[in-house]
């Protein structure tokens, strides 16, 4: 019973609700697929479609890069490496709102309030602030780099937990032959992490497509429909329009992504683990 209330009859009823015309205030009606025809026309739609893939395909490529480099300066030997461990994960451990709101105010082009307007005019490299979030890929990167800053801790730390899994004396032979340290991290590293860049990856762009709170807080899915992403336009639709039915739609149409990554993952560990 416990997962039918939780889990089967939240599904059932927004599958419903994505057939009717709800209204707040009005009771609903069966409209069929009229919701889902009206999103295949709209150009709004297809720009949250185009926008949550840029967002999404961006934050996880600079996630990985960043992690692996990340994990590959916190594996070697040297002082204070315990200590940068820990202050690694601080952008992981944060509230997501407290980091939304920081990098908003680091974005700002008010004079004085941003932080790189602030930094850049005090430098002369700048006679007038910059509006960073108030053009379209202003405001796409600014959420890409929040998002990233947020998530690529994630990866270090799991990049880093592999390399330690990888024996050392692999290294040691390898260096023997006469492997320099670029052929040891294509030839050893790498295909030792190959497992773990495979989990996180598609961990990562199922948190990554479904976010939210960084992008509300920094744009509100702005300017205009510039970084309106499948939750973002769900909720301004439900909430601020009122359109339920609608609003469901939308969040109906990323479904398919999501279970397709969660199947993905799950299948790559059963194998893994019957292997």
């Amino acid at each position: 019973m416990l997962v039918v209330g939780l889990i089967v009859y939240p599904i059932y009823r927004a599958v419903w609700l994505s057939f009717t015309d709800k209204l707040v205030g009005y009771p609903e009606r069966f409209v069929g697929l009229r919701n889902y025809i009206y999103l295949a026309n709209d150009d709004a739609f297809h720009a949250v479609v185009r926008n949550s893939f840029v967002f999404t395909v961006s934050s996880v490529a600079l996630k990985i890069l960043t992690g692996l480099g990340m994990a590959l300066v916190l594996h070697a030997t040297w002082r204070w490496r315990n200590f940068f461990r820990g202050l690694m994960l601080l952008p992981w451990i944060t509230s997501t709102v407290i980091v939304a709101l920081t990098w908003r105010w680091m974005f700002d082009s008010f004079p004085g309030r941003g932080f790189f307007n602030s930094v850049l005019l005090d430098a002369g490299l700048l006679s007038r602030p910059l509006a960073f979030m108030a053009t379209p890929e202003g405001a796409m990167l600014a959420v890409v780099i929040a998002n990233w800053w947020r998530g690529f801790p994630f990866f270090g730390v799991s990049y880093l937990a592999g390399m330690q899994s990888i024996p050392g004396e692999l290294y040691e032979a390898a260096s023997v032959d006469g492997a320099g340290s670029w052929r040891r991290f294509w030839h050893i590293t790498l295909p030792g992490l190959k497992h773990v860049i495979i989990v996180t990856t598609l961990l990562t762009f199922i948190f990554t497509i479904n976010d939210f709170n960084i992008i509300y807080v920094m744009t509100r899915g702005g300017p205009g429909t510039a970084t309106q992403v499948f939750a973002t336009y769900s909720y301004e639709v439900a909430f601020n329009q009122l359109r339920w039915g609608r609003g469901v739609t939308i969040s109906i149409f990323a479904v398919p992504l999501l279970v397709a990554g969660i199947a993905l993952v799950s299948r790559y560990l059963l194998r893994e683990r019957t292997a």
